[in-house]
């Protein structure tokens, strides 16, 4: 009765007092939090009514090493009491900022060798776009100011994130938003490779290029898988099309590696999985496996170099940028992936996780367009499957799976921009093969409830 009677309280106490990101305020207020967790422990979480749940989405996609790990909480504690915290302005620095910028330094691609810190992903993204403005205002070209995105892309939720983020819903929550972000139609190998004739040409980056006009660009921004738009993996090429189309006409190329980065998708970065060098890179969550707040942008040396030929001052800065507790844990955190051969496991587990995919496509008449990369993966839900038929959107139909899942302890997400019906698994890098067979064995019996409320 006491736990109850605690649950109750919390609940109440959230209702009045806590705002919720992402989620319908009205439905928060009048119903309260469906779950409060209370503890974690590897792929499990506990709630505080002591009921145990399978995390099948590593939270925000974030809990890469799972949960517990209490190395992760001793790196924390033992920096903070030596130094919580220092600031990073006026050239003020402390040893574990240039370790790990060392350390980051060392596992990006290229010459992605300069590190500027955030708190997270949108502050990331909004700083690789004012860092891209900046290097060209140095490069006495300031007329190059717009950004192009891709439609269904996620960036983040600051003024410039946000107006980059491809998803309308986001953009609608005010009346105005950043100017020079354009929105291009996503992965058109043919047109970004230069068919005129192919379609949607207008559409493509290269298309809104040739109208804009090259010397108005500064950069382009992508996800290499996109995360929150629906989990879709470029067709092979595409990523190098944009790296060519960027150099033909001398724009920087940002990729968001907030969700692909350190390991998701069984290399260290999504680039990795094309060979590609952007010349930024944004990166969050899987750096620190959401233990503590901590993004950042990694920049070629020439982006640097453009800034160091000024003596003003860059102003630009977080109090958090380069925070000594969170690039503590970051370290620990890199050094455990390595230690403990997390990336193996990845490719690894990947095989299992695209053959449990498949059982489902094979078993179920519903589900569709299985994918995979790593631990990145998700599935579709069509009314007819060979005909492309959508559920009607107000079925809520990837929402009723998900909810089929949580009522058997199983945490998924479900994504349903433009009507689509995509339910996205996600599952801390640290899995193994019985537990992704648990997760899936849950989804197979949710799914067989929402086909027999199809009847």
């Amino acid at each position: 009765m006491a736990v109850k009677a605690n649950v109750q309280k919390l609940s109440e106490l959230d209702k009045k007092h806590f705002l919720h990101p992402l989620t319908p305020p009205k439905m928060q207020y009048e119903q309260g939090p469906p779950i409060i967790v209370s503890e974690g422990n590897g792929i499990y979480i506990k709630d505080e009514n002591g009921d145990t749940y399978i995390d099948g989405m590593s939270m925000l996609w974030n809990v890469n090493l799972g949960h517990g790990q209490e190395e992760l909480a001793e790196a924390a504690k033992e920096q903070m009491k030596k130094l919580a915290f220092s600031s990073s302005f006026n050239g003020y620095s402390h040893e574990p900022v240039v370790r790990l910028s060392e350390k980051i330094a060392s596992l990006t691609p290229g010459d992605l060798n300069v590190v500027f810190y955030t708190s997270g992903g949108s502050e990331a993204n909004d700083t690789a776009f004012k860092l891209a403005r900046y290097y060209w205002k140095c490069k006495g070209q300031p007329n190059r100011n717009k950004v192009i995105s891709l439609k269904r892309g996620y960036h983040g939720v600051a003024v410039g994130s946000t107006s980059a983020t491809g998803m309308p819903e986001f953009n609608n929550l005010v009346s105005s938003k950043a100017p020079d972000y354009i929105h291009a139609e996503p992965h058109l190998l043919e047109c970004e490779r230069g068919d005129k004739n192919a379609e949607h040409y207008d559409k493509s980056v290269r298309g809104i290029i040739e109208k804009e006009g090259a010397e108005n660009i500064a950069a382009i921004i992508l996800e290499p898988i996109m995360g929150a738009g629906g989990v879709f993996t470029p067709p092979e090429g595409y990523l190098q099309a944009l790296r060519d189309l960027c150099d033909e006409h001398g724009i920087l190329m940002i990729t968001d590696e907030v969700i692909c980065g350190f390991g998701r998708t069984g290399k260290k970065f999504g680039v990795d999985n094309w060979n590609v060098v952007p010349d930024m890179m944004t990166i969050a969550k899987g750096i620190t496996s959401g233990y503590i707040p901590l993004g950042g942008v990694v920049m070629r040396e020439k982006i640097r170099d453009a800034l160091i030929q000024t003596d003003d001052v860059f102003f630009h800065g977080f109090t958090y940028s380069g925070h000594p507790t969170s690039c503590a844990v970051a370290l620990k955190n890199l050094e455990i992936i390595e230690r403990d051969n997390i990336l193996d496991n990845v490719k690894n587990m990947e095989q299992v996780f695209k053959a449990e995919l498949q059982k489902l496509e094979d078993k179920h008449p519903h589900v569709t367009k299985t994918r995979a990369m790593g631990l990145l993966g998700a599935f579709e839900l069509y009314a007819d499957r060979d005909k492309e038929e959508p559920f009607a959107p107000e079925m809520g139909a990837a929402f009723q799976v998900v909810d089929e899942c949580f009522k058997r302890n199983l945490i998924l997400r479900f994504i349903d921009w433009e009507g689509s019906n995509i339910v996205a698994v996600a599952p801390p890098l640290i899995i193994n093969k019985q537990e992704i067979e648990e997760i899936f064995k849950i989804i197979d019996e949710a799914l067989t409830a929402f086909e027999n409320n199809l009847n």
